[in-house]
């Protein structure tokens, strides 16, 4: 059976830069900023604890919407920073052979 995967003659290697340190602390930076934004509601809830006016209510309704929405944004950033990391330490590694695309024999297209 014909290996699968081939490298290209000539191709090299990076060294691991920057990314994979990113990488490696996205966890971290993913809990420390969901556990800031949550810190937020949860201090306004604290801080309004003894009030049940309707104002009250309205305001912390608004503050968790705005919570979520800030949670919301910073995974879609962690995400598209993980995305990133991935696609520059996929790109680092050896070239590899790609199949062949036999072309029609004609001169002109259809």
């Amino acid at each position: 059976m014909e290996k699968r995967w081939r490298r290209l003659p000539g191709s090299r290697t990076e060294p691991a830069g920057l990314e994979r340190k990113v990488l490696a602390r996205l966890p971290v930076i993913a809990l420390a900023g969901t556990a800031a934004c949550v810190a937020v509601s949860l201090l306004v809830r604290l801080f309004w604890w003894g009030d049940s006016s309707h104002e009250t209510a309205r305001a912390l309704q608004m503050i968790d919407i705005w919570v979520i929405a800030a949670v919301l944004l910073h995974w879609t950033i962690v995400a598209t920073v993980a995305i990133y990391c991935f696609i520059v330490f996929v790109m680092k590694g050896p070239a590899y052979v790609a199949d062949r695309y036999e072309l029609p024999d004609e001169d002109a297209p259809r």
